[in-house]
Protein backbone atom coordinates (compact mmCIF):
# COMPACT_ATOMS: atom_id res chain seq x y z
CA UNK A 1 0.00 0.00 0.00
CA UNK A 2 2.75 2.21 0.46
CA UNK A 3 5.19 3.65 -2.21
CA UNK A 4 8.08 5.69 -2.65
CA UNK A 5 6.17 9.03 -3.32
CA UNK A 6 6.35 10.95 -0.94
CA UNK A 7 10.82 11.42 -1.38
CA UNK A 8 12.27 14.60 -0.81
CA UNK A 9 10.94 17.07 -3.47
CA UNK A 10 8.65 15.42 -5.30
CA UNK A 11 5.15 16.33 -5.43
CA UNK A 12 1.83 14.46 -5.85
CA UNK A 13 -0.78 15.98 -7.87
CA UNK A 14 -4.68 15.41 -7.40
CA UNK A 15 -7.26 17.53 -9.09
CA UNK A 16 -10.42 19.33 -7.61
CA UNK A 17 -12.48 19.05 -10.75
CA UNK A 18 -14.87 22.31 -11.12
CA UNK A 19 -14.58 23.62 -14.16
CA UNK A 20 -13.35 26.90 -13.83
CA UNK A 21 -13.13 26.76 -10.03
CA UNK A 22 -10.59 23.69 -10.64
CA UNK A 23 -7.73 23.98 -8.71
CA UNK A 24 -4.60 20.90 -7.24
CA UNK A 25 -3.48 19.92 -4.20
CA UNK A 26 0.15 19.13 -4.34
CA UNK A 27 1.65 16.87 -1.49
CA UNK A 28 5.84 16.53 -1.07
CA UNK A 29 8.14 17.26 1.49
CA UNK A 30 10.23 19.90 1.75
CA UNK A 31 8.42 21.93 -1.16
CA UNK A 32 7.50 25.23 1.29
CA UNK A 33 10.09 27.02 -0.56
CA UNK A 34 8.91 26.81 -3.88
CA UNK A 35 5.47 28.27 -3.24
CA UNK A 36 6.72 31.51 -4.57
CA UNK A 37 6.84 30.35 -8.20
CA UNK A 38 3.57 28.86 -7.81
CA UNK A 39 1.49 32.05 -6.45
CA UNK A 40 3.48 33.79 -9.74
CA UNK A 41 1.61 31.39 -12.42
CA UNK A 42 -1.74 32.64 -11.73
CA UNK A 43 -1.63 36.09 -9.62
CA UNK A 44 -1.03 39.25 -11.49
CA UNK A 45 -0.93 41.44 -9.01
CA UNK A 46 2.50 42.41 -7.38
CA UNK A 47 0.71 42.40 -3.99
CA UNK A 48 -0.08 39.20 -1.55
CA UNK A 49 -0.78 38.32 2.43
CA UNK A 50 0.50 35.76 4.29
CA UNK A 51 -2.52 35.33 6.93
CA UNK A 52 -0.91 33.26 9.94
CA UNK A 53 -0.68 32.62 13.46
CA UNK A 54 2.57 33.46 15.67
CA UNK A 55 3.62 30.06 16.30
CA UNK A 56 3.00 28.93 12.69
CA UNK A 57 4.66 32.02 11.52
CA UNK A 58 7.87 31.52 13.87
CA UNK A 59 8.43 28.01 12.34
CA UNK A 60 7.36 28.05 8.11
CA UNK A 61 6.85 32.11 8.32
CA UNK A 62 10.47 33.97 7.31
CA UNK A 63 10.71 30.42 4.49
CA UNK A 64 7.62 31.34 3.03
CA UNK A 65 7.87 34.51 3.07
CA UNK A 66 11.07 35.06 1.04
CA UNK A 67 9.94 32.27 -1.69
CA UNK A 68 6.91 34.69 -2.33
CA UNK A 69 9.63 37.45 -2.55
CA UNK A 70 11.69 36.00 -4.85
CA UNK A 71 9.23 35.80 -7.16
CA UNK A 72 8.97 39.51 -7.39
CA UNK A 73 5.61 40.20 -4.81
CA UNK A 74 5.44 42.86 -2.57
CA UNK A 75 4.34 40.52 0.47
CA UNK A 76 3.08 41.16 4.30
CA UNK A 77 2.43 38.86 6.82
CA UNK A 78 -1.03 39.80 9.06
CA UNK A 79 -0.29 37.63 12.52
CA UNK A 80 -3.73 37.00 14.35
CA UNK A 81 -4.31 34.95 17.38
CA UNK A 82 -3.79 31.46 17.86
CA UNK A 83 -7.00 29.13 18.58
CA UNK A 84 -11.10 28.39 17.95
CA UNK A 85 -11.96 31.65 19.66
CA UNK A 86 -10.41 33.83 17.60
CA UNK A 87 -11.95 32.80 14.49
CA UNK A 88 -14.81 35.68 14.42
CA UNK A 89 -15.79 38.82 12.92
CA UNK A 90 -13.65 41.03 15.19
CA UNK A 91 -10.56 39.24 13.51
CA UNK A 92 -11.52 39.41 9.84
CA UNK A 93 -12.71 43.28 10.68
CA UNK A 94 -8.61 43.25 11.74
CA UNK A 95 -7.56 41.20 8.60
CA UNK A 96 -9.48 43.76 5.98
CA UNK A 97 -7.78 46.27 7.56
CA UNK A 98 -4.19 45.42 6.97
CA UNK A 99 -4.97 44.72 3.37
CA UNK A 100 -6.66 47.84 3.24
CA UNK A 101 -3.79 49.90 4.83
CA UNK A 102 -1.39 47.32 2.32
CA UNK A 103 -3.18 48.36 -1.00
CA UNK A 104 -3.78 44.57 -2.12
CA UNK A 105 -6.48 44.98 -4.92
CA UNK A 106 -8.68 42.88 -6.93
CA UNK A 107 -6.32 41.13 -8.52
CA UNK A 108 -3.97 40.27 -5.31
CA UNK A 109 -3.84 37.01 -3.15
CA UNK A 110 -3.87 35.67 0.07
CA UNK A 111 -1.72 32.69 2.13
CA UNK A 112 -3.22 31.13 4.58
CA UNK A 113 -0.57 29.03 6.36
CA UNK A 114 -1.53 27.34 9.49
CA UNK A 115 -3.82 25.09 10.38
CA UNK A 116 -7.56 24.93 9.80
CA UNK A 117 -8.65 28.14 11.45
CA UNK A 118 -6.10 30.02 9.79
CA UNK A 119 -7.55 28.32 6.19
CA UNK A 120 -10.86 29.23 7.26
CA UNK A 121 -10.63 32.71 8.32
CA UNK A 122 -8.09 33.34 5.29
CA UNK A 123 -11.09 31.53 2.77
CA UNK A 124 -13.68 33.93 4.20
CA UNK A 125 -11.53 36.95 3.97
CA UNK A 126 -10.87 36.27 0.25
CA UNK A 127 -14.47 35.39 -0.40
CA UNK A 128 -15.01 38.85 0.93
CA UNK A 129 -12.18 41.23 0.66
CA UNK A 130 -13.39 43.73 -2.25
CA UNK A 131 -16.21 40.81 -3.19
CA UNK A 132 -13.32 37.70 -4.13
CA UNK A 133 -9.55 37.66 -4.90
CA UNK A 134 -7.60 34.34 -5.04
CA UNK A 135 -5.97 32.49 -2.02
CA UNK A 136 -3.61 29.61 -1.47
CA UNK A 137 -3.77 26.73 1.41
CA UNK A 138 -0.80 25.97 2.89
CA UNK A 139 -2.00 23.47 5.83
CA UNK A 140 0.48 22.98 8.45
CA UNK A 141 -1.80 20.54 10.56
CA UNK A 142 -2.69 16.62 10.11
CA UNK A 143 -6.70 18.28 10.21
CA UNK A 144 -5.86 20.85 7.94
CA UNK A 145 -3.99 18.74 5.20
CA UNK A 146 -6.45 16.26 5.50
CA UNK A 147 -9.40 17.79 5.07
CA UNK A 148 -10.37 21.25 5.62
CA UNK A 149 -7.56 22.73 3.55
CA UNK A 150 -9.44 20.98 0.83
CA UNK A 151 -13.15 21.84 -0.97
CA UNK A 152 -13.86 25.45 -0.30
CA UNK A 153 -15.84 25.67 3.27
CA UNK A 154 -14.68 29.15 4.51
CA UNK A 155 -16.33 30.57 7.58
CA UNK A 156 -16.04 32.27 11.01
CA UNK A 157 -17.86 31.51 14.38
CA UNK A 158 -20.60 33.13 16.20
CA UNK A 159 -21.54 32.16 20.16
CA UNK A 160 -24.21 30.51 19.13
CA UNK A 161 -22.97 28.03 16.71
CA UNK A 162 -19.55 26.81 15.08
CA UNK A 163 -18.88 28.28 11.47
CA UNK A 164 -22.86 29.84 11.21
CA UNK A 165 -21.48 32.69 9.16
CA UNK A 166 -18.84 31.35 5.92
CA UNK A 167 -19.09 30.96 2.27
CA UNK A 168 -18.19 28.23 -0.25
CA UNK A 169 -14.79 29.72 -2.25
CA UNK A 170 -12.81 27.45 -4.06
CA UNK A 171 -8.45 28.29 -3.48
CA UNK A 172 -6.52 28.22 -6.48
CA UNK A 173 -4.35 25.65 -5.06
CA UNK A 174 -3.26 23.58 -1.61
CA UNK A 175 0.04 23.36 -1.52
CA UNK A 176 0.94 20.36 1.34
CA UNK A 177 4.26 19.92 2.87
CA UNK A 178 4.27 16.87 4.87
CA UNK A 179 7.78 18.05 6.71
CA UNK A 180 5.46 21.06 8.82
CA UNK A 181 4.06 17.87 10.58
CA UNK A 182 7.28 17.38 12.67
CA UNK A 183 6.66 20.74 14.54
CA UNK A 184 3.06 19.68 15.21
CA UNK A 185 2.25 19.11 18.83
CA UNK A 186 1.47 15.04 19.43
CA UNK A 187 -2.11 16.34 20.78
CA UNK A 188 -2.96 18.03 17.32
CA UNK A 189 -1.37 15.62 15.52
CA UNK A 190 -3.94 12.91 17.22
CA UNK A 191 -6.95 15.11 16.57
CA UNK A 192 -5.93 15.60 13.05
CA UNK A 193 -6.61 11.87 12.66
CA UNK A 194 -9.68 11.49 13.47
CA UNK A 195 -10.94 13.26 10.54
CA UNK A 196 -9.01 10.58 8.75
CA UNK A 197 -11.08 7.89 10.20
CA UNK A 198 -13.50 9.91 9.65
CA UNK A 199 -12.95 8.85 5.62
CA UNK A 200 -12.54 5.74 6.48
CA UNK A 201 -15.95 5.01 8.24
CA UNK A 202 -18.01 7.18 5.16
CA UNK A 203 -15.80 5.86 1.92
CA UNK A 204 -12.84 3.67 2.29
CA UNK A 205 -12.83 0.40 4.79
CA UNK A 206 -9.48 0.19 3.43
CA UNK A 207 -8.21 2.87 4.92
CA UNK A 208 -9.78 2.26 7.86
CA UNK A 209 -7.61 -0.80 8.12
CA UNK A 210 -4.67 0.71 7.25
CA UNK A 211 -5.29 3.27 10.26
CA UNK A 212 -5.74 -0.24 12.46
CA UNK A 213 -2.89 -1.51 11.09
CA UNK A 214 -0.18 1.49 10.59
CA UNK A 215 -0.71 3.56 13.98
CA UNK A 216 3.09 3.35 15.38
CA UNK A 217 4.32 3.95 11.58
CA UNK A 218 1.74 7.45 11.57
CA UNK A 219 2.64 8.56 15.12
CA UNK A 220 6.21 8.06 14.33
CA UNK A 221 5.68 10.65 11.45
CA UNK A 222 6.97 8.06 8.81
CA UNK A 223 6.98 9.90 5.07
CA UNK A 224 5.38 7.01 3.69
CA UNK A 225 2.89 6.32 6.16
CA UNK A 226 1.86 9.92 6.23
CA UNK A 227 1.73 10.69 2.47
CA UNK A 228 -0.43 7.86 1.62
CA UNK A 229 -2.89 8.71 4.66
CA UNK A 230 -2.71 12.54 3.18
CA UNK A 231 -3.10 11.43 -0.33
CA UNK A 232 -5.90 8.63 0.20
CA UNK A 233 -8.12 11.78 2.18
CA UNK A 234 -7.60 13.99 0.01
CA UNK A 235 -8.69 12.02 -2.92
CA UNK A 236 -11.64 11.06 -1.65
CA UNK A 237 -12.66 14.86 -0.34
CA UNK A 238 -11.90 15.97 -4.12
CA UNK A 239 -14.24 13.15 -5.43
CA UNK A 240 -16.94 14.29 -3.48
CA UNK A 241 -16.21 17.81 -3.38
CA UNK A 242 -16.18 17.57 -7.09
CA UNK A 243 -19.72 16.00 -7.27
CA UNK A 244 -21.49 18.05 -4.95
CA UNK A 245 -19.51 21.32 -4.77
CA UNK A 246 -22.14 23.13 -2.44
CA UNK A 247 -23.75 20.51 -0.30
CA UNK A 248 -26.72 19.58 -1.85
CA UNK A 249 -27.07 15.66 -1.32
CA UNK A 250 -23.77 13.90 -1.22
CA UNK A 251 -21.32 16.41 -0.32
CA UNK A 252 -22.83 16.23 3.21
CA UNK A 253 -21.59 13.04 4.21
CA UNK A 254 -18.35 14.95 5.06
CA UNK A 255 -20.38 15.88 8.33
CA UNK A 256 -20.29 12.70 9.56
CA UNK A 257 -19.67 12.65 13.27
CA UNK A 258 -19.87 16.76 13.06
CA UNK A 259 -23.56 17.68 14.38
CA UNK A 260 -22.74 16.22 18.02
CA UNK A 261 -19.05 16.87 17.55
CA UNK A 262 -20.20 21.04 16.49
CA UNK A 263 -22.48 20.97 19.47
CA UNK A 264 -20.14 19.97 21.96
CA UNK A 265 -17.31 22.42 20.54
CA UNK A 266 -19.92 25.44 20.96
CA UNK A 267 -21.20 24.18 24.70
CA UNK A 268 -17.55 23.94 25.92
CA UNK A 269 -16.96 27.47 24.67
CA UNK A 270 -14.41 25.96 22.09
CA UNK A 271 -12.24 25.62 25.17
CA UNK A 272 -11.83 22.51 26.15
CA UNK A 273 -11.60 20.35 23.03
CA UNK A 274 -9.68 20.57 19.93
CA UNK A 275 -12.16 20.50 16.82
CA UNK A 276 -10.51 16.78 15.78
CA UNK A 277 -11.29 15.42 19.70
CA UNK A 278 -14.71 16.65 19.53
CA UNK A 279 -15.32 15.39 15.95
CA UNK A 280 -14.39 11.71 17.66
CA UNK A 281 -16.36 11.90 20.39
CA UNK A 282 -19.27 12.70 17.76
CA UNK A 283 -18.34 10.13 15.83
CA UNK A 284 -18.27 7.52 18.48
CA UNK A 285 -21.79 8.91 19.58
CA UNK A 286 -23.51 9.28 16.11
CA UNK A 287 -22.43 5.43 15.41
CA UNK A 288 -24.49 4.70 18.92
CA UNK A 289 -26.85 6.28 17.90
CA UNK A 290 -27.04 4.17 14.46
CA UNK A 291 -26.92 1.34 16.21
CA UNK A 292 -29.85 2.29 18.33
CA UNK A 293 -31.91 2.44 15.10
CA UNK A 294 -30.86 -0.80 13.80
CA UNK A 295 -28.75 0.72 10.84
CA UNK A 296 -25.59 -1.11 12.46
CA UNK A 297 -24.50 -3.50 14.08
CA UNK A 298 -22.59 -3.75 17.46
CA UNK A 299 -19.26 -4.50 15.93
CA UNK A 300 -18.98 -2.24 13.54
CA UNK A 301 -19.27 0.02 16.43
CA UNK A 302 -17.26 -1.12 18.57
CA UNK A 303 -14.37 -1.40 15.78
CA UNK A 304 -14.59 3.04 15.51
CA UNK A 305 -14.38 3.11 19.44
CA UNK A 306 -11.40 0.78 19.30
CA UNK A 307 -9.76 2.54 16.31
CA UNK A 308 -10.82 6.13 18.17
CA UNK A 309 -9.78 4.95 21.72
CA UNK A 310 -5.82 3.43 19.91
CA UNK A 311 -5.10 6.91 18.82
CA UNK A 312 -5.51 8.35 22.27
CA UNK A 313 -8.94 10.41 21.13
CA UNK A 314 -11.93 10.79 23.40
CA UNK A 315 -14.81 8.69 22.33
CA UNK A 316 -17.22 9.32 25.80
CA UNK A 317 -19.47 12.13 25.79
CA UNK A 318 -18.31 14.39 28.82
CA UNK A 319 -19.85 13.23 32.02
CA UNK A 320 -20.75 16.81 33.36
CA UNK A 321 -21.88 18.01 29.84
CA UNK A 322 -25.64 19.08 30.04
CA UNK A 323 -27.72 17.48 26.77
CA UNK A 324 -29.70 20.51 26.74
CA UNK A 325 -27.09 23.30 25.36
CA UNK A 326 -26.25 20.23 23.07
CA UNK A 327 -29.52 19.96 21.41
CA UNK A 328 -30.28 23.65 20.99
CA UNK A 329 -26.88 23.63 19.20
CA UNK A 330 -28.20 21.21 16.83
CA UNK A 331 -31.14 22.60 16.43
CA UNK A 332 -29.10 25.49 15.02
CA UNK A 333 -26.48 23.39 12.82
CA UNK A 334 -26.86 24.61 9.64
CA UNK A 335 -27.86 20.58 8.94
CA UNK A 336 -31.04 21.35 10.68
CA UNK A 337 -33.61 21.73 7.86
CA UNK A 338 -36.94 23.41 9.17
CA UNK A 339 -36.24 22.20 12.24
CA UNK A 340 -35.57 18.59 11.53
CA UNK A 341 -31.79 17.24 12.66
CA UNK A 342 -30.08 15.60 9.59
CA UNK A 343 -27.38 12.89 10.81
CA UNK A 344 -24.72 11.30 9.06
CA UNK A 345 -25.06 7.23 10.57
CA UNK A 346 -22.78 4.58 9.46
CA UNK A 347 -24.54 1.58 7.82
CA UNK A 348 -21.10 0.06 7.81
CA UNK A 349 -17.32 0.55 7.59
CA UNK A 350 -17.01 2.58 4.40
CA UNK A 351 -20.52 3.39 4.08
CA UNK A 352 -23.02 5.59 5.45
CA UNK A 353 -26.52 7.38 5.10
CA UNK A 354 -28.29 10.73 5.49
CA UNK A 355 -31.22 9.62 7.89
CA UNK A 356 -33.61 11.98 8.85
CA UNK A 357 -36.72 12.15 10.92
CA UNK A 358 -34.54 10.88 14.01
CA UNK A 359 -36.94 11.63 17.46
CA UNK A 360 -35.79 14.25 19.65
CA UNK A 361 -36.04 11.01 22.48
CA UNK A 362 -33.82 8.51 21.23
CA UNK A 363 -31.40 11.42 20.59
CA UNK A 364 -31.49 12.54 23.97
CA UNK A 365 -31.10 9.03 24.97
CA UNK A 366 -27.72 8.01 23.41
CA UNK A 367 -26.31 11.86 23.96
CA UNK A 368 -27.26 10.79 27.91
CA UNK A 369 -25.57 7.00 27.64
CA UNK A 370 -22.99 6.69 25.38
Amino acid sequence: MLDNAFEDVKVKKIRVNLGDRSYDICIGTKILERIGSKLKSFSSSPKAAIISNPTIYRLYGKKVLASIKSSGFDAIPVIIPDGERYKDISIVQKIYGELLKHGLDRKSALIALGGGVIGDITGFVASTYMRGIDYIQIPTTLLAQVDSSVGGKTGVNHKLGKNMIGTFYQPKLVWIDIDTLKTLPKRELRAGLAEAIKYGVIWDSKLFKFLEENKEKILSLNKKALGYLIRRSCEIKAAVVSKDERESGLRAILNYGHTIGHAIETATGYKKYLHGEALAIGMHTEARLAEKLGIVNEKSVRKIKSLIDSYCLPSEMPSKIDVNPLLASMQLDKKTVAGELNFILPERIGKVRIQKGIKGRIIRETLKTS
